[in-house]
């Protein structure tokens, strides 16, 4: 794969179109978290000051192709231009006459932002007719948000064919450590797959396996497998239609010399609340009325007692219901050993998803990790080794 990176061009005076992640919470038109502004803000800022007149489009939510007020990028656009520290313009439109004119306007180093680009219906479709419309707004396209890059949509793939098009300094990074892990990593190499379901990770878990020393399964992904050994589970999610998949996958995983590293104690509980009874059980113990909500801590121990010898990890997915105390426990506690090992220097640790993310933040571990991907689909798509659209179209 070769990406052409910021390097590579001039960019004063040149109008860009950046297509960043401003998918970001909003609560009243309020900004809940600044985390992805502020991982664009080194692209934004190099461009600015090497003189580019910097266009940036981003869809945000789930608008369905037409002006929804609350999925509005304006409140955005102000958050950002406190991030990187200078006035942030903004268009009712994100293509059009309106924003031909707002773009054509910039001086060198300002910063215009779109409107969402999900307000087009032809968005979503990859219309080329769309893509040509964002493509006469500059004369270089950046794509900084590897988020995304599992759609081929037309602020993605289609205008990306019909301008010079370059990775920013995020989509860069992303794509380094990624590349790194699963086609050039230090072994031994481990993964950690949480998450409730195995129909949702079956491609990840089969491509995983050909590629890691090491497959810790939890979550109540692992009540499954559990299952699918014989073992009585009581009133846990599962999915008892993946039980045999669950087996092919072990078998597989055996085949390819994949050591997969299942609970070897629980905690259950008759409900899941914070003020509920819990107890640990052995797998041979799980009582027909509780649930399983979390791995017990001989499974933490024999997991924490691995990490030391592994020089690669990568983790997707909590292993608990860690959003309800005290089922946090296991989660949290593999996060911080993770990132204690990792900023010792004896491992190379990158995590990505959603509920990963979340997990790790509430571990307080986030810092500790090499890299977190703010990617959730994209994230995933990756690990699978699937063809992302969005950086198919940057590899030449």
């Amino acid at each position: 794969m070769h990406i052409h990176t910021l390097d590579e061009f001039d960019a004063r005076g040149k109008r860009i179109l950046l297509r960043a992640d401003l998918n970001v919470p909003l609560k009243n038109g309020k900004l809940m978290d600044r985390a992805r502004l502020e991982r664009l803000k080194p692209s934004i800022l190099e461009l600015s000051q090497k003189g580019a007149r910097i266009i940036i489009c981003s869809h945000l939510g789930r608008p369905k192709g037409r002006p929804v007020p609350e999925l509005s990028l304006q409140p955005v656009a102000e958050a950002l231009g406190e991030v990187i520290g200078q006035k942030v313009r903004f268009v009712t439109t994100c293509v059009g006459p309106a924003a031909e004119d707002a773009a054509r306007s910039l001086a060198d180093g300002d910063v215009l932002v779109l409107e969402n680009t999900r307000f087009d219906p032809r968005e979503e479709t990859n219309d080329p007719a769309m893509a040509e419309a964002l493509a006469r707004l500059a004369d270089i396209y950046v794509d900084d948000a590897f988020s995304t890059a599992h759609r081929a949509h037309a602020s993605i793939e289609g205008v990306a064919r019909r301008l010079p098009a370059y990775a920013g300094r995020l989509m860069q990074a992303e794509l380094t450590v990624l590349e790194t892990v699963l086609n050039r990593p230090k072994h031994p190499l481990a993964a950690i797959i949480g998450g409730a379901k195995v129909s949702t990770k079956l491609a990840l878990l089969g491509n995983l396996i050909r590629h890691v020393d090491v497959l810790v399964l939890g979550g109540a992904m692992a009540n499954t497998f559990l299952a699918a050994r014989g073992f009585a589970i009581g009133r846990s999610l599962q999915e008892p239609d993946m039980q045999a998949t669950a087996r092919e996958i072990l078998a597989e995983a055996e085949r390819e010399n994949c050591e997969v590293l299942l609970p070897k104690d629980l905690v259950v509980a008759d409900r899941l609340a914070a003020e509920a009874a819990i107890r640990i059980a052995s797998l041979d113990a799980v009582p027909d009325d509780a649930m399983i909500l979390d791995l017990g801590p001989a499974t933490v121990e024999m997991v924490v007692a691995r990490i030391s010898a592994w020089r690669t990890l990568v983790w997707n997915g909590p292993l608990g219901a860690f959003e309800t105390p005290p089922f946090d426990k296991a989660t949290s506690a593999l996060a911080r050993a993770v990132a204690n090992a990792t900023q010792k220097g004896h491992l190379v640790s990158v995590a990505g998803g959603g509920e990963t993310i979340a997990a790790l933040r509430h571990a307080g571990a986030t810092e500790g990790f090499t890299y977190v991907s703010t990617a959730g689909g994209a994230f995933l798509e990756w690990l699978e080794g699937r063809t992302l659209p969005g950086i198919a179209v940057l590899d030449r």
